[in-house]
């Protein structure tokens, strides 16, 4: 099974990368695949790509729904 996660853009980078918060850890992403990803965005991260971009609502909802399914674990939102 291949999951996306959402997580928040907190920095750009060069070479269309940036760092996205992940629970309480950061990781860098290639954000190539989305067009205008600034910092704040929500983003799809699936295996270090930025997939697609969503709205905080829709990306809070898919997180709670990750949370459900996986018996409580999913990254913490608050800390994004």
């Amino acid at each position: 099974m291949c999951l996306g996660v959402p997580c928040r853009v907190v920095e750009l980078l060069e070479d269309e990368q940036a760092v996205v918060a992940v629970g309480e850890g950061r990781q860098v992403c290639f954000t190539g695949l989305v067009d205008d990803v600034r910092v704040g965005d929500w983003v799809v991260l699936h295996a270090g790509f930025a997939l697609e971009k969503l709205d905080e609502a829709a990306a809070l909802e898919n997180l709670a729904l990750i949370e459900e399914q996986l018996g409580g674990w999913a990254p913490d939102p608050v800390s994004a």
